[in-house]
Protein backbone atom coordinates (compact mmCIF):
# COMPACT_ATOMS: atom_id res chain seq x y z
CA UNK A 1 0.00 0.00 0.00
CA UNK A 2 1.41 3.10 -1.09
CA UNK A 3 2.02 6.18 1.73
CA UNK A 4 -0.46 8.82 1.30
CA UNK A 5 0.86 11.52 3.86
CA UNK A 6 3.28 14.24 1.91
CA UNK A 7 7.10 13.60 2.60
CA UNK A 8 9.25 15.87 5.19
CA UNK A 9 10.34 18.07 2.21
CA UNK A 10 6.65 18.93 0.71
CA UNK A 11 5.76 19.50 4.71
CA UNK A 12 8.56 22.52 4.82
CA UNK A 13 7.40 23.49 1.35
CA UNK A 14 3.74 23.49 2.10
CA UNK A 15 4.62 25.46 5.75
CA UNK A 16 6.50 27.99 4.15
CA UNK A 17 4.38 28.77 1.53
CA UNK A 18 1.85 29.09 4.87
CA UNK A 19 4.06 31.04 6.79
CA UNK A 20 4.44 33.57 3.53
CA UNK A 21 0.39 33.85 3.20
CA UNK A 22 0.24 34.94 6.80
CA UNK A 23 2.74 37.29 6.26
CA UNK A 24 1.83 38.63 3.50
CA UNK A 25 -1.57 39.43 4.64
CA UNK A 26 -0.62 40.28 8.63
CA UNK A 27 1.40 43.04 6.11
CA UNK A 28 -1.58 43.86 4.54
CA UNK A 29 -3.89 44.53 7.31
CA UNK A 30 -0.83 46.85 8.51
CA UNK A 31 -0.58 48.58 5.55
CA UNK A 32 -4.52 49.20 5.23
CA UNK A 33 -4.66 49.74 8.91
CA UNK A 34 -2.19 50.40 10.69
CA UNK A 35 0.92 52.22 8.89
CA UNK A 36 1.53 55.50 10.46
CA UNK A 37 3.55 57.46 7.89
CA UNK A 38 4.95 61.48 8.72
CA UNK A 39 1.91 63.59 8.34
CA UNK A 40 2.61 65.73 5.17
CA UNK A 41 2.10 69.56 5.45
CA UNK A 42 2.02 72.47 2.74
CA UNK A 43 5.31 73.08 4.88
CA UNK A 44 7.78 72.71 7.88
CA UNK A 45 6.42 75.87 9.73
CA UNK A 46 5.07 75.56 13.14
CA UNK A 47 2.28 78.14 12.26
CA UNK A 48 1.08 75.34 9.74
CA UNK A 49 1.51 72.52 12.26
CA UNK A 50 -0.91 75.08 14.74
CA UNK A 51 -3.03 75.31 11.72
CA UNK A 52 -3.38 71.81 10.30
CA UNK A 53 -0.77 69.49 12.38
CA UNK A 54 -1.81 66.39 14.01
CA UNK A 55 -1.40 66.38 17.62
CA UNK A 56 -2.99 62.22 17.89
CA UNK A 57 -6.40 63.00 18.05
CA UNK A 58 -6.96 60.51 14.71
CA UNK A 59 -5.95 57.41 16.55
CA UNK A 60 -8.83 57.37 18.88
CA UNK A 61 -11.39 60.08 17.05
CA UNK A 62 -10.20 60.07 13.30
CA UNK A 63 -12.96 59.97 11.35
CA UNK A 64 -11.93 58.39 7.37
CA UNK A 65 -11.61 61.43 5.07
CA UNK A 66 -14.18 60.09 2.39
CA UNK A 67 -16.56 60.15 5.27
CA UNK A 68 -15.89 63.23 7.09
CA UNK A 69 -16.17 64.78 3.07
CA UNK A 70 -19.47 63.95 2.36
CA UNK A 71 -21.58 64.22 5.26
CA UNK A 72 -21.95 67.57 4.95
CA UNK A 73 -23.92 67.25 1.82
CA UNK A 74 -25.97 63.53 3.11
CA UNK A 75 -27.12 65.55 5.79
CA UNK A 76 -27.44 69.26 5.65
CA UNK A 77 -30.48 69.15 8.17
CA UNK A 78 -27.83 68.37 10.62
CA UNK A 79 -26.34 71.86 9.97
CA UNK A 80 -26.68 75.20 11.49
CA UNK A 81 -27.67 76.69 7.75
CA UNK A 82 -25.99 76.06 3.94
CA UNK A 83 -22.28 76.03 3.29
CA UNK A 84 -21.39 73.04 4.82
CA UNK A 85 -18.78 72.91 8.20
CA UNK A 86 -18.69 76.79 7.30
CA UNK A 87 -21.70 77.28 9.07
CA UNK A 88 -20.57 75.96 12.39
CA UNK A 89 -17.89 78.97 12.26
CA UNK A 90 -14.81 77.00 11.30
CA UNK A 91 -12.20 79.15 9.33
CA UNK A 92 -10.94 78.00 6.16
CA UNK A 93 -8.14 79.32 4.47
CA UNK A 94 -8.80 79.72 0.29
CA UNK A 95 -7.69 76.49 -1.73
CA UNK A 96 -7.30 74.36 1.68
CA UNK A 97 -8.92 70.95 1.83
CA UNK A 98 -9.53 71.39 5.32
CA UNK A 99 -10.88 74.20 8.05
CA UNK A 100 -7.93 75.32 10.33
CA UNK A 101 -7.80 73.44 13.67
CA UNK A 102 -8.38 70.06 11.34
CA UNK A 103 -5.83 67.55 10.52
CA UNK A 104 -5.63 64.77 7.76
CA UNK A 105 -3.28 62.37 8.96
CA UNK A 106 -2.62 58.41 7.54
CA UNK A 107 -2.68 55.61 9.87
CA UNK A 108 -3.82 52.91 7.89
CA UNK A 109 -6.32 55.18 5.48
CA UNK A 110 -6.63 58.58 5.64
CA UNK A 111 -8.10 60.10 8.94
CA UNK A 112 -9.45 63.62 9.64
CA UNK A 113 -8.91 64.38 13.90
CA UNK A 114 -9.08 67.95 15.41
CA UNK A 115 -6.34 70.00 17.28
CA UNK A 116 -5.64 72.96 19.31
CA UNK A 117 -6.64 75.72 16.11
CA UNK A 118 -10.35 74.22 16.38
CA UNK A 119 -10.63 76.41 19.48
CA UNK A 120 -7.58 78.88 19.40
CA UNK A 121 -8.13 80.75 16.15
CA UNK A 122 -10.22 84.05 16.33
CA UNK A 123 -11.62 85.33 12.73
CA UNK A 124 -12.11 89.40 12.33
CA UNK A 125 -14.41 91.14 9.88
CA UNK A 126 -14.58 94.88 9.57
CA UNK A 127 -17.85 95.51 7.60
CA UNK A 128 -20.70 92.39 6.59
CA UNK A 129 -19.32 91.91 3.28
CA UNK A 130 -15.28 91.84 3.90
CA UNK A 131 -13.81 88.22 4.05
CA UNK A 132 -12.60 87.20 7.43
CA UNK A 133 -9.07 87.76 8.97
CA UNK A 134 -8.02 84.31 10.62
CA UNK A 135 -6.29 85.27 14.27
CA UNK A 136 -3.85 82.42 15.54
CA UNK A 137 -3.87 82.01 18.94
CA UNK A 138 -7.25 84.30 19.33
CA UNK A 139 -10.66 82.68 20.87
CA UNK A 140 -12.56 80.38 18.48
CA UNK A 141 -15.43 83.34 18.27
CA UNK A 142 -16.97 81.46 15.93
CA UNK A 143 -17.04 78.03 16.04
CA UNK A 144 -19.73 76.09 17.61
CA UNK A 145 -18.03 72.85 19.25
CA UNK A 146 -20.84 71.21 20.40
CA UNK A 147 -22.65 71.95 17.69
CA UNK A 148 -19.95 69.72 15.50
CA UNK A 149 -20.00 66.76 17.56
CA UNK A 150 -23.90 67.02 17.09
CA UNK A 151 -23.95 66.80 13.63
CA UNK A 152 -21.45 64.06 13.51
CA UNK A 153 -23.63 62.29 16.13
CA UNK A 154 -27.03 62.87 14.14
CA UNK A 155 -26.07 61.46 10.97
CA UNK A 156 -24.38 58.40 12.50
CA UNK A 157 -28.20 57.75 13.80
CA UNK A 158 -29.63 58.47 10.70
CA UNK A 159 -30.88 54.94 8.74
CA UNK A 160 -29.12 56.81 5.66
CA UNK A 161 -26.14 56.27 7.49
CA UNK A 162 -24.52 53.01 5.58
CA UNK A 163 -22.17 51.81 3.04
CA UNK A 164 -24.20 52.10 -0.24
CA UNK A 165 -25.62 55.86 0.34
CA UNK A 166 -22.03 56.70 1.45
CA UNK A 167 -20.42 55.03 -1.10
CA UNK A 168 -22.46 56.58 -3.69
CA UNK A 169 -21.56 60.57 -2.16
CA UNK A 170 -18.09 59.99 -2.27
CA UNK A 171 -18.40 58.46 -5.70
CA UNK A 172 -19.67 61.65 -6.73
CA UNK A 173 -16.23 63.41 -5.59
CA UNK A 174 -13.74 60.56 -6.17
CA UNK A 175 -13.37 56.98 -7.75
CA UNK A 176 -11.39 54.68 -5.02
CA UNK A 177 -10.12 51.62 -5.88
CA UNK A 178 -11.81 48.54 -5.37
CA UNK A 179 -9.84 47.84 -2.78
CA UNK A 180 -10.84 50.97 -1.12
CA UNK A 181 -14.27 50.67 -1.79
CA UNK A 182 -14.33 47.15 0.01
CA UNK A 183 -12.36 48.33 3.19
CA UNK A 184 -14.97 51.64 3.25
CA UNK A 185 -18.29 49.33 2.78
CA UNK A 186 -17.37 46.27 5.10
CA UNK A 187 -15.47 47.80 7.90
CA UNK A 188 -14.78 51.95 7.59
CA UNK A 189 -18.20 53.03 7.32
CA UNK A 190 -20.21 50.17 10.12
CA UNK A 191 -17.18 51.17 11.99
CA UNK A 192 -17.08 55.14 11.94
CA UNK A 193 -20.80 54.79 12.91
CA UNK A 194 -20.68 52.45 15.17
CA UNK A 195 -17.84 54.66 16.74
CA UNK A 196 -19.73 57.81 16.33
CA UNK A 197 -23.00 56.34 18.32
CA UNK A 198 -20.77 55.01 20.87
CA UNK A 199 -19.37 58.66 21.50
CA UNK A 200 -23.11 60.12 21.63
CA UNK A 201 -23.44 57.87 24.73
CA UNK A 202 -20.69 59.61 26.22
CA UNK A 203 -22.02 62.95 25.70
CA UNK A 204 -24.93 62.79 26.38
CA UNK A 205 -24.93 64.05 29.36
CA UNK A 206 -24.91 67.64 27.41
CA UNK A 207 -28.20 67.28 26.53
CA UNK A 208 -29.16 67.84 30.35
CA UNK A 209 -26.97 71.17 30.89
CA UNK A 210 -27.76 74.63 28.28
CA UNK A 211 -25.88 74.44 24.73
CA UNK A 212 -22.09 76.19 24.50
CA UNK A 213 -23.22 78.00 21.95
CA UNK A 214 -20.66 79.81 19.50
CA UNK A 215 -17.41 80.19 21.07
CA UNK A 216 -18.00 78.46 23.77
CA UNK A 217 -16.89 75.29 25.37
CA UNK A 218 -17.17 72.55 28.15
CA UNK A 219 -13.24 72.07 28.34
CA UNK A 220 -13.30 69.41 31.42
CA UNK A 221 -16.51 67.83 32.00
CA UNK A 222 -15.35 66.16 28.90
CA UNK A 223 -12.04 65.11 29.97
CA UNK A 224 -13.99 63.62 33.17
CA UNK A 225 -15.71 61.25 31.77
CA UNK A 226 -14.01 60.05 28.72
CA UNK A 227 -10.46 59.99 30.53
CA UNK A 228 -10.71 60.47 34.18
CA UNK A 229 -14.25 58.19 34.63
CA UNK A 230 -15.28 60.82 36.91
CA UNK A 231 -19.02 61.30 37.15
CA UNK A 232 -19.84 64.99 35.63
CA UNK A 233 -22.45 64.99 38.41
CA UNK A 234 -24.86 68.13 37.76
CA UNK A 235 -21.71 70.27 36.72
CA UNK A 236 -22.01 73.17 33.95
CA UNK A 237 -18.46 74.03 33.28
CA UNK A 238 -19.63 76.41 29.85
CA UNK A 239 -17.07 79.02 29.77
CA UNK A 240 -15.65 81.12 26.37
CA UNK A 241 -12.67 80.03 24.72
CA UNK A 242 -9.48 81.62 25.92
CA UNK A 243 -6.58 83.39 24.02
CA UNK A 244 -3.06 81.49 23.81
CA UNK A 245 -1.04 84.34 22.68
CA UNK A 246 2.15 85.87 24.84
CA UNK A 247 2.76 82.55 27.14
CA UNK A 248 6.19 83.52 28.03
CA UNK A 249 5.77 86.51 30.30
CA UNK A 250 2.75 84.37 31.81
CA UNK A 251 5.17 81.33 32.62
CA UNK A 252 8.10 83.92 33.39
CA UNK A 253 5.66 86.00 36.16
CA UNK A 254 4.23 82.81 37.27
CA UNK A 255 0.71 82.70 36.25
CA UNK A 256 -2.03 80.20 36.98
CA UNK A 257 -3.59 79.11 33.59
CA UNK A 258 -7.09 78.16 32.16
CA UNK A 259 -9.84 80.51 33.51
CA UNK A 260 -10.11 78.81 37.41
CA UNK A 261 -6.31 78.67 37.45
CA UNK A 262 -6.30 74.48 37.71
CA UNK A 263 -2.70 73.93 36.40
CA UNK A 264 0.52 76.08 36.55
CA UNK A 265 3.21 74.12 34.13
CA UNK A 266 2.27 75.25 30.47
CA UNK A 267 3.52 71.58 29.55
CA UNK A 268 0.72 69.89 31.13
CA UNK A 269 -1.76 72.37 29.81
CA UNK A 270 -0.22 71.38 26.29
CA UNK A 271 -0.23 68.13 26.72
CA UNK A 272 -3.31 67.65 28.52
CA UNK A 273 -5.11 69.67 25.69
CA UNK A 274 -4.25 66.98 23.14
CA UNK A 275 -5.70 64.83 25.76
CA UNK A 276 -8.86 66.86 25.95
CA UNK A 277 -9.14 66.94 22.32
CA UNK A 278 -9.67 63.20 22.11
CA UNK A 279 -5.67 62.37 21.86
CA UNK A 280 -4.96 58.40 23.42
CA UNK A 281 -1.73 58.62 25.96
CA UNK A 282 0.00 56.34 23.82
CA UNK A 283 -0.76 58.31 20.56
CA UNK A 284 0.18 61.91 22.20
CA UNK A 285 3.05 63.30 20.13
CA UNK A 286 4.93 64.94 22.71
CA UNK A 287 7.95 66.19 20.92
CA UNK A 288 5.72 67.91 18.15
CA UNK A 289 3.66 69.21 21.05
CA UNK A 290 6.86 70.78 22.95
CA UNK A 291 8.16 72.08 19.70
CA UNK A 292 4.65 73.80 19.82
CA UNK A 293 4.43 74.96 22.85
CA UNK A 294 7.85 77.18 22.52
CA UNK A 295 6.58 78.48 18.92
CA UNK A 296 2.84 79.30 21.14
CA UNK A 297 5.46 80.98 23.86
CA UNK A 298 6.80 83.77 21.65
CA UNK A 299 3.26 84.14 19.43
CA UNK A 300 2.23 87.50 20.37
CA UNK A 301 -1.31 89.26 20.98
CA UNK A 302 -2.29 91.00 17.40
CA UNK A 303 -2.99 94.71 17.72
CA UNK A 304 -6.13 97.25 17.32
CA UNK A 305 -4.04 99.35 15.61
CA UNK A 306 -3.42 96.96 12.85
CA UNK A 307 -7.34 97.28 11.75
CA UNK A 308 -9.00 100.34 13.42
CA UNK A 309 -7.84 104.06 14.71
CA UNK A 310 -7.20 104.99 17.99
CA UNK A 311 -7.50 108.29 19.78
CA UNK A 312 -4.25 108.93 20.85
CA UNK A 313 -4.64 111.90 23.32
CA UNK A 314 -8.11 110.34 24.70
CA UNK A 315 -5.68 106.93 25.12
CA UNK A 316 -3.48 108.86 27.17
CA UNK A 317 -5.75 110.10 29.26
CA UNK A 318 -7.00 106.57 30.38
CA UNK A 319 -3.79 105.20 31.00
CA UNK A 320 -3.74 106.41 34.58
CA UNK A 321 -7.22 105.30 35.20
CA UNK A 322 -6.21 101.58 33.86
CA UNK A 323 -3.17 102.08 36.61
CA UNK A 324 -5.61 102.99 39.50
CA UNK A 325 -8.62 100.41 38.82
CA UNK A 326 -6.52 97.80 36.76
CA UNK A 327 -3.45 97.19 36.80
CA UNK A 328 -3.04 95.60 40.13
CA UNK A 329 -4.75 92.39 38.71
CA UNK A 330 -4.61 92.90 35.24
CA UNK A 331 -1.52 94.30 33.90
CA UNK A 332 1.16 92.15 32.83
CA UNK A 333 3.04 92.44 35.61
CA UNK A 334 0.68 93.49 37.92
CA UNK A 335 1.12 91.90 41.58
CA UNK A 336 -2.30 89.95 41.50
CA UNK A 337 -2.14 89.52 37.77
CA UNK A 338 -2.38 85.64 37.16
CA UNK A 339 -3.47 84.96 40.63
CA UNK A 340 -6.53 82.87 41.55
CA UNK A 341 -9.22 85.34 43.41
CA UNK A 342 -12.15 82.81 45.32
CA UNK A 343 -14.84 84.56 46.24
CA UNK A 344 -14.37 85.15 49.86
CA UNK A 345 -11.27 86.72 48.91
CA UNK A 346 -11.25 90.90 50.46
CA UNK A 347 -10.01 92.17 46.61
CA UNK A 348 -12.94 90.90 45.19
CA UNK A 349 -15.28 92.96 47.59
CA UNK A 350 -15.84 95.88 45.73
CA UNK A 351 -18.62 98.65 45.64
CA UNK A 352 -21.67 97.64 44.08
CA UNK A 353 -24.35 94.87 45.03
CA UNK A 354 -27.26 93.39 43.77
CA UNK A 355 -31.02 94.47 44.85
CA UNK A 356 -30.82 92.26 47.69
CA UNK A 357 -27.44 94.08 48.66
CA UNK A 358 -25.62 91.05 48.27
CA UNK A 359 -22.29 91.48 46.40
CA UNK A 360 -22.55 90.92 42.62
CA UNK A 361 -20.18 87.73 42.43
CA UNK A 362 -19.13 86.22 38.92
CA UNK A 363 -20.64 83.39 38.18
CA UNK A 364 -19.50 80.09 40.18
CA UNK A 365 -20.65 76.91 37.74
CA UNK A 366 -17.11 76.78 35.65
CA UNK A 367 -15.03 76.75 39.24
CA UNK A 368 -16.97 74.57 40.99
CA UNK A 369 -16.89 71.82 37.89
CA UNK A 370 -13.23 71.20 38.60
CA UNK A 371 -13.55 69.35 41.95
CA UNK A 372 -10.35 67.58 43.99
CA UNK A 373 -11.49 64.20 42.63
CA UNK A 374 -10.88 65.19 38.98
CA UNK A 375 -7.95 67.13 39.68
CA UNK A 376 -6.66 63.59 41.82
CA UNK A 377 -7.49 61.59 38.84
CA UNK A 378 -5.79 63.45 35.88
CA UNK A 379 -3.02 63.87 38.49
CA UNK A 380 -2.73 60.05 38.28
CA UNK A 381 -3.59 60.07 34.62
CA UNK A 382 -0.42 59.54 33.44
CA UNK A 383 0.92 56.81 35.37
CA UNK A 384 3.70 54.64 33.25
CA UNK A 385 4.51 57.39 30.74
CA UNK A 386 7.79 59.44 30.25
CA UNK A 387 5.46 62.68 30.81
CA UNK A 388 2.95 62.90 33.85
CA UNK A 389 0.97 65.01 35.59
CA UNK A 390 1.81 66.63 38.88
CA UNK A 391 -0.14 70.59 38.61
CA UNK A 392 -3.54 70.04 38.28
CA UNK A 393 -5.70 71.57 41.28
CA UNK A 394 -9.43 72.60 42.11
CA UNK A 395 -8.87 75.98 43.35
CA UNK A 396 -12.50 77.33 43.94
CA UNK A 397 -11.93 80.62 41.73
CA UNK A 398 -10.89 82.96 38.97
CA UNK A 399 -7.62 84.05 37.50
CA UNK A 400 -7.05 87.87 37.27
CA UNK A 401 -6.05 87.54 33.27
CA UNK A 402 -3.48 89.99 31.82
CA UNK A 403 -5.82 91.72 28.99
CA UNK A 404 -2.94 91.48 26.05
CA UNK A 405 -5.47 91.43 23.34
CA UNK A 406 -8.14 92.44 24.95
CA UNK A 407 -10.01 93.98 22.05
CA UNK A 408 -10.11 90.71 20.03
CA UNK A 409 -11.04 88.34 23.45
CA UNK A 410 -14.87 89.65 23.46
CA UNK A 411 -17.29 88.49 25.00
CA UNK A 412 -16.02 89.38 28.29
CA UNK A 413 -15.82 87.24 31.63
CA UNK A 414 -14.61 83.54 31.69
CA UNK A 415 -18.31 82.84 30.34
CA UNK A 416 -18.32 85.03 27.58
CA UNK A 417 -21.52 87.14 29.06
CA UNK A 418 -21.03 90.65 28.31
CA UNK A 419 -20.84 91.18 24.52
CA UNK A 420 -19.05 94.88 24.53
CA UNK A 421 -16.14 95.76 26.59
CA UNK A 422 -18.28 99.18 27.26
CA UNK A 423 -21.23 96.94 28.66
CA UNK A 424 -18.18 95.57 31.23
CA UNK A 425 -18.03 99.29 32.70
CA UNK A 426 -21.66 99.62 33.47
CA UNK A 427 -23.50 97.86 36.54
CA UNK A 428 -24.48 94.38 35.63
CA UNK A 429 -27.94 95.29 35.91
CA UNK A 430 -27.54 97.67 32.56
CA UNK A 431 -25.50 95.13 30.85
CA UNK A 432 -27.32 93.48 27.88
CA UNK A 433 -29.22 90.34 29.09
CA UNK A 434 -29.54 88.85 25.63
CA UNK A 435 -27.61 88.76 22.96
CA UNK A 436 -26.06 86.38 20.04
CA UNK A 437 -23.04 85.09 19.78
CA UNK A 438 -20.66 84.38 16.85
CA UNK A 439 -21.26 87.01 13.95
CA UNK A 440 -17.69 88.18 12.95
CA UNK A 441 -18.09 91.85 12.08
CA UNK A 442 -16.18 94.56 14.46
CA UNK A 443 -17.67 96.99 16.28
CA UNK A 444 -14.49 99.17 17.19
CA UNK A 445 -16.83 101.91 19.70
CA UNK A 446 -18.12 99.11 21.87
CA UNK A 447 -14.86 97.03 21.30
CA UNK A 448 -16.54 93.47 20.65
CA UNK A 449 -18.66 91.43 17.99
CA UNK A 450 -21.86 93.05 16.51
CA UNK A 451 -24.14 90.91 18.78
CA UNK A 452 -27.55 92.28 17.88
CA UNK A 453 -30.00 92.43 14.26
CA UNK A 454 -30.36 90.52 11.67
CA UNK A 455 -27.59 88.96 10.85
CA UNK A 456 -26.22 87.86 14.47
CA UNK A 457 -29.64 86.20 14.77
CA UNK A 458 -29.49 84.52 11.64
CA UNK A 459 -25.35 83.61 12.10
CA UNK A 460 -25.13 83.94 16.07
CA UNK A 461 -25.90 81.55 19.07
CA UNK A 462 -28.62 82.86 21.49
CA UNK A 463 -27.02 83.90 24.46
CA UNK A 464 -29.45 84.42 27.55
CA UNK A 465 -27.68 85.62 31.12
CA UNK A 466 -30.83 84.06 32.88
CA UNK A 467 -29.48 80.52 31.70
CA UNK A 468 -27.46 78.40 34.61
CA UNK A 469 -23.96 79.25 33.76
CA UNK A 470 -24.66 82.47 31.56
CA UNK A 471 -24.63 85.19 34.78
CA UNK A 472 -22.97 88.35 33.95
CA UNK A 473 -23.11 89.33 37.21
CA UNK A 474 -20.04 90.62 38.89
CA UNK A 475 -16.75 92.42 37.83
CA UNK A 476 -17.49 95.98 38.94
CA UNK A 477 -14.08 97.58 38.91
CA UNK A 478 -14.59 100.72 36.99
CA UNK A 479 -18.47 100.59 36.67
CA UNK A 480 -18.67 103.60 39.29
CA UNK A 481 -16.23 105.89 36.94
CA UNK A 482 -17.92 108.92 35.38
CA UNK A 483 -18.87 108.76 31.35
CA UNK A 484 -15.95 110.78 30.15
CA UNK A 485 -13.63 108.54 32.42
CA UNK A 486 -15.31 105.41 31.04
CA UNK A 487 -14.40 106.77 27.30
CA UNK A 488 -10.82 107.14 28.38
CA UNK A 489 -10.28 103.77 29.83
CA UNK A 490 -11.85 102.32 27.13
CA UNK A 491 -9.62 103.92 24.45
CA UNK A 492 -6.40 102.32 26.16
CA UNK A 493 -7.74 99.09 27.14
CA UNK A 494 -7.41 99.08 22.94
CA UNK A 495 -4.06 99.75 22.64
CA UNK A 496 -3.24 96.45 24.99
Amino acid sequence: MSNTYPRPGKWKRILGVLVVLVALGGGLVWWTLFREPPQQLADDSMEEYFKYGSIGTEQQDGIPYWIWLVLPKMFPEYLPGPGGLASLGFGWEQGRELPVGFSKKVIGFERVGVNCAVCHSATLRETPDAAPVIYLGGPGNRVDILGYQRFLFRSAADPRFDASNILMEIGQVYRLSWMDRMLYRFLLIPATRKALLAQAEQFAWTDSRPDWGRGRIDPFNPVKVRALGVDPGETTGNSDMQSIWNLAPRVANGMALHWDGLNTDLTEVVLSSAIGDGTLPKALPVKKLTALEKWLMALPAPKFTERFPVDSALAAAGEPLFQDQCARCHAMTGERTGQVMTMDDPDWQVPGADAGGRPAHTDAHRAEMWTPESAAAYNDYAAGYDWDFDYFRSTGGYVNVPLDGLWLRAPYLHNGSVPYLTDLLEPPAQRTQVFYRGLDVYDPERVGFIAEGPDAERRGSRYDTSVIGNSNQGHLWGTNLGAEQKRALVEYLKTL
